[in-house]
Parts: C-alpha cells; structure tokens; sequence
C-alpha cells in the first residue's frame, strides 16, 4: 500500500464525494427513520461491488477484504440529522425539515469514500475491514441497537474507529487529531421524574395531594447530590431541563412531570447518581404525601479510548497526512501549553467502546476565519467539504495499516 497514491486516489474523488454529501445533505432524516438515507448508501455499496447487509433497525454492514487471514476493524459512521430547520446560507439546502448539523451527512459521505478505496485495494487487505453505517446517534439508540443485532460478531470484531468532522475549529481544514487513551466523552442519561398526587381546587387543598411542592423540593434536593455528595475531583452536571405541571392558577394539579439529564465520567459515579435521584425524589415525595416514579431513557456510557489504538492510529495519521496535518490530543496539549480535558458532550460510539478496543478521531472541518464561525448544532453551521478526501482515506487507510501490522 502506498501511502503517497493513497491520498491522491481519495482526492481525485472529490467531486463524487460532494455529489454524495450534497445529496445526503438534502434529504436529512432522523433517529431510525433513515428510508432514503439507507436505500442510497445500500444502493451506492452495491455499485461498488458489495453485499450489504441490515443490521438493526436502520443500519448496515459491509465488509472488505476477507481475501487473507487476518483480524477485523470496524469503521462506523453516523448517518442521522437533527429535527431542526437549517438556516445555513448554501445551495443543498435540506429539503426535509431537518438537518445535518452535526456533520453525518460528511461521516456517511467519508465512509462510502473509504468503501471505494477499500474496494480498489481488496487484495491487499490483511482481514476484514466491517463498515458500520449507524442510524440514531443523536437519540444515542443506534449503536446500542446495532450491537444487540450482531454488528461486533459473524466476523468478530478486533478493534473500531470513529471520525467526528469539527465546525468552527482554529486549525487547518483536514487536521485530524486522535484522542489519547483514556475517557475523551462523558456517559449521558436522560430522566423523567413524574411527582404523582391528588388534584383539588386551589381553595381546599387539604382534600387533596399538591404535587408541586414536592416537585420543588425535588429540584432543589438534586443539586445537593452534586455538591454535597461528591468529591472534588468526580466531575458531574446533573441538570433540570423542564417543569410541566397544571393547567390553571387556581387548581392543585394531578402530578407534575421533571425532566432532566446527568453527565458524568466514571460508571460508578454514573450508577450512583442514578440511585440517588430515584432515592431523593421519593423520599421527598413521601414526606409531602405524594408518590415519585423515575425513568431513564436514552442514556450511554462513558466513550473510552484505547491507549495502544491511539499510538497506532496516530503513526498511520501521521504517515497519510504529514506531520502536520496529524497529531495526537496530548501533542496538540502540549504545543498550546493547555491541559487534558474530556468532551462534556456524549457519543453513543461509547457502546462500541465498551465492548471493544475502540479509537475517536476529530477531522478539522472549517476555520472561523474563513466562514465556518457556527458550531455543530447551530442552525447556520457549515462544513468545509474539501476534508472529505482526506477523511475517506484516514478511515480505509488506518484500517488496512493496522490490520497489516497484526497480522
């Protein structure tokens, strides 16, 4: 393989990966309601030569290579959009209502590059490379629900990698950097805490149950478990995001609902936190008379990097790229003089994490001082697509690099 035509094989693609990304673009979906999404990426994979085959409830597999013994690398790729109107000033705008604000429309682009160029350099693949086309990581469900369908097995999965493009970044388009070992996103759980009481008029409340004062309670008790709870270093948020309770000024309603989520670091300080919500909401509602039901929905783990994954993926980064296009957390760290932080946002790559030695890189996608001044998330975010090129190639090439080099 080699790497100096391995680049610009990727890059004279360029006008089909845009054509792709343009598309993708337009008929964002979201969560599992991925139709058209699925059907084109299934339909681009069988032009290429492959099998594709569904996993889940809106994912897909293929495989590449198989042709010599050897270990399996999963790359994944994240396919939904957000349910949000884009106001982005550029020609493909979404024609659904929603929107890629978060760059898969660039990650599913990326990886059926990959797919091209792993398909023209089959025979030298030292194993089997797993492309892992996953639906819902916004509502983290896809990858949870893809590894319940088998993804990790049938072949059994060795190692994965995810890339994540970055709007707004101050570094040069097609930077990537690769996370150390170590925790890089925080585990994500999302609640719902319905305060069950009587409802009465407002002028006898003695006939009935109030739920709203427990409710207040409640919120307020949460913040303890954060502050009072927890030692300095274990870093957690534990926020209230919405209230809803009655209809009328002058009625005490049945129940009131509390939604929230936690963020956390560590597993045990997640599992705690989990038990002490569900404890203090109860025991407050007790007091005052009224019941508490707690629910947790949507959550993921911790997203934890594999330390000797990231050595590696950062030599073969450095290799397709040049060392100045490719660094690791801790080199990057190190030249700005700032200190190791973790991502308080949350990617539900953590699931594949947690089952195998897993890798995060981040694909510098848009400096502000040209343009791309929004974040993900934004309504107006834009992504720079001349890094489509060069994050096809880091995906086929880290891939094929590892799995030649254990053998």
């Amino acid at each position: 393989m080699n790497k100096e035509t391995f680049l610009q094989e990727a890059k004279e693609k360029e006008s089909q990966l845009i054509e792709t990304r343009h598309y993708l673009h337009q008929h964002a979906e979201t969560g599992f309601d991925l139709t058209e999404t699925k059907a084109y990426v299934k339909d681009q994979l069988v032009q290429m030569g492959y099998e594709p085959k569904d996993c889940g409830k809106a994912g897909v597999v293929a495989l590449a290579g198989g042709k010599k013994p050897g270990k399996v690398f999963l790359i994944r790729g994240d396919m939904d959009a957000l349910p949000m109107k884009e106001e982005a000033d550029v020609e493909f705008k979404s024609e659904t209502g929603n929107m890629h604000a978060c760059g898969h429309d660039m990650h599913t682009t990326m990886m059926l590059g990959a797919a091209r160029l792993l398909k023209e350099h089959e025979d030298e693949i030292c194993g089997t490379v797993k492309l892992m086309f996953q639906p819902a990581e916004e509502i983290f469900s896809g990858a949870h629900d893809m590894i319940e369908a088998g993804v990790l097995k049938n072949p059994d999965v060795d190692r994965a990698l995810m890339i994540h493009v970055m709007a707004g970044t101050p570094m040069p388009a097609g930077t990537v950097i690769v996370t150390d070992g170590g925790v890089s996103a925080s585990a994500a759980d999302f609640f719902r805490i319905t305060i069950q009481g009587k409802g009465c008029h407002g002028s006898m409340p003695n006939m009935g149950v109030d739920p709203v004062v427990p409710a207040a309670h409640v919120v307020t008790g949460l913040q303890e478990i954060q502050t009072r709870e927890l030692a300095l270093d274990d870093s957690a948020v534990v926020t209230i995001g919405s209230i809803h309770g009655g209809q009328a000024p002058n009625i005490i309603p049945d129940n009131v609902e509390i939604t929230g989520s936690i963020r956390t670091f560590d597993e045990k300080i997640r599992q705690y936190i989990k038990d002490r919500i569900e404890e203090v909401s109860k025991g407050i509602a007790a007091t005052f008379r009224a019941e508490a039901e707690v629910v947790y929905y949507n959550g993921c783990p911790v997203l934890d990097n594999d330390a000797d994954l990231s050595r590696c993926v950062t030599v073969y980064a450095k290799e397709l790229l040049g060392p100045q296009k490719a660094f690791s957390q801790g080199e990057l760290l190190a030249m700005s003089g700032g200190k190791a932080s973790k991502g308080a946002g949350s990617e539900d790559f953590a699931f594949i994490s947690q089952e195998v030695p897993s890798i995060m890189l981040a694909l510098a996608a848009g400096e502000p001082e040209k343009g791309y001044v929004y974040p993900q998330h934004h309504p107006k975010v834009k992504f720079d697509e001349s890094v489509l090129a060069s994050g096809s190639a880091v995906y086929a090439y880290t891939a094929m690099r590892w799995l030649e080099e254990h053998q």
